[in-house]
């Protein structure tokens, strides 16, 4: 599938791994060049690049902490670029935390996980408004942030934090999706449930998919790239009426 605009690209936070790597090339296969941010890992970054020119478009990485980084110059290095205008923003960079009880959490971690999780990422929404509204200049477009299952059902006795971080994500959505839409914007989210990824692991339970997977009535865990598939349609032209959704890809669970 071909893009509308070949000059026209999207910014994938967190692009390096998981549901953003697999998001990146998704993109780049529909046709828009690529602006991608990731922590630490260039090695994987650079991987995803290049696969993106392999498609035949352009991309570019930059190193960025969400927890200290500066948003605003981050956006202003991406305008500089030459990857023609920006069409969307995937907000997918976020952390889950150490997995803690309610009685187990503290204001450090607390601190740097909203930071991550809501502060960086609205104020990420906030700059592709700027850019997107045709109140101001731009052709409209399309922001999708990466939520979870874990915001509807609560995290209990695993990261009631982070689960309370991705609830806050939800409702941003759709009071996002009601301020921009009258300015060509479209915003929703997607909710991954039980997904391969580096995220389990990274927050101290690597075994978690294999003892949950159980539970979810597709009787399996979901791919990445399955994941990827639902954000490039609702970054399309396919959900041109999709605004305030958020869609669950959870196999049922």
């Amino acid at each position: 599938m071909a893009s509308e605009d070949q000059n026209a690209y999207v910014i994938v936070t967190g692009g390096s791994r998981g549901i953003g790597a697999a998001t990146a090339r998704a993109v780049a296969r529909a046709g828009y060049n690529l602006a991608i941010t990731y922590k630490s890992n260039s090695a994987a970054a650079d991987e995803v690049i290049q696969a993106v020119e392999q498609e035949g478009r352009r991309a570019t990485a930059r190193a960025f902490d969400m927890a200290t980084g500066n948003v605003e110059e981050l956006f202003q290095a991406f305008d500089s670029a030459g990857l023609g205008q920006l069409h969307g923003l995937v907000n997918n960079a976020g952390i889950t935390g150490p997995i803690k009880r309610l009685t187990e959490v503290d204001q450090a971690m607390l601190d740097d996980l909203f930071r991550i999780n809501i502060s960086s990422l609205m104020l990420c929404m906030k700059e592709a408004a700027l850019r997107m509204s045709t109140a101001r200049g731009g052709a409209g477009g399309a922001i999708v942030n990466v939520s979870s299952r874990a915001g509807q059902l609560g995290g209990a006795g695993e990261w009631i934090h982070y689960a309370a971080s991705k609830g806050a994500v939800d409702t941003l959505t759709v009071g996002a999706a009601k301020e921009l839409g009258g300015e060509g914007i479209r915003v929703n989210a997607v909710s991954p449930g039980l997904i391969e990824t580096e995220i389990h692991a990274a927050a101290g339970a690597p075994e978690r998919v294999e003892k949950m997977v159980g539970g979810v009535p597709l009787g399996r865990s979901g791919a990445a790239e399955e994941v990827a598939e639902a954000i490039l349609w609702l970054l399309s032209g396919k959900s041109s009426y999709v605004s305030g959704a958020n869609i669950v890809i959870s196999g049922g669970r």
